[in-house]
């Protein structure tokens, strides 16, 4: 396997308001867009428990990983999805973005971050074939507070400066644009090379068409060389879309064995 095709899915919670496109009426979508591009590695975003499971019981080639951001491990969540057959688990982590990450749902709570909890999910990887090993990590920050999103991006860079991979890769749901100081806080760390796999992207987040033009919020980060990167065109059929943003994928380019 010399690349990784990487996808970052904002899933859009099963919002009752979203009519004909609540999540169970667009599941055919969302398993047509994951089955026909086939990644490696998927970062969801805003999957509720019924979500995470509907996954789990139809990703067969997958392995999916994750559970819900508040006290008791349920609600909305950000799994992670590996092939199997390419990936053997070395270890997994889901962490508060807080002062506290060991407490479920515990927040940033002397800053403007919403009452939402928010996490992140952190799996590491050995490559089948190659025997490199690849660290995941995946989030969704918050989408009010500007100075929590920095806060959690602070603590993002932090947990990665302590992983030892050939790969290092972040997917997200980030609610910033990429000149945004969220987005910058993650790519500034020299010693961590992250650069925006996603950069020739426009945009993702659409709001279901309403959003023209599109807004570009969701993302691949990743110290790998990026080969190339696009979106699932969202164009809906019979009034279902994919979701209200559109799965965002790059193809990241691992080294050769001799070179790791």
């Amino acid at each position: 396997m010399k690349d990784l095709k990487v996808m970052s899915f904002n899933l859009r919670i099963n919002s009752q308001g979203d009519g004909i496109n609540r999540f169970f009426n667009r599941t055919h979508r969302v398993l047509e867009a994951i089955r026909g591009e086939d990644p490696d590695l998927i970062g969801f975003q805003e999957a509720s428990d019924a979500m995470r499971a509907f996954l789990r019981r139809e990703l067969k080639d997958y392995t999916v990983l994750g559970c819900g951001r508040h006290e008791a491990y349920n609600g909305e969540g950000i799994p992670v999805a590996y092939k199997t057959d390419k990936f053997e688990l070395i270890g997994f982590e889901t962490k508060w973005l807080s002062n506290t990450p060991e407490v479920p749902a515990s927040r940033f709570a002397d800053s403007d971050q919403s009452k939402c909890p928010r996490i992140y999910h952190c799996v590491q990887l050995r490559c089948l074939e190659n025997n490199q090993v690849i660290v995941l990590v995946n989030t969704h920050t918050d989408h009010t507070g500007k100075e929590a999103q920095v806060l959690e991006a602070r603590q993002l860079v932090e947990r990665m400066r302590a992983v030892r991979a050939d790969g290092l890769i972040l997917t997200g749901d980030l609610n910033a644009t990429p000149e945004s100081e969220t987005v910058q806080t993650l790519l500034g760390d020299p010693a961590l090379g992250m650069r925006d796999a996603t950069a020739g992207i426009a945009g993702t987040f659409h709001n279901y068409g309403r959003r023209i033009p599109m807004l570009k919020i969701d993302y691949v980060l990743s110290n790998m060389e990026c080969a190339a990167c696009y979106c699932v065109e969202d164009t809906p059929v019979d009034g279902i879309y994919i979701s209200d943003h559109q799965p965002t994928l790059a193809i990241l380019h691992m080294r050769d064995g001799e070179e790791a």
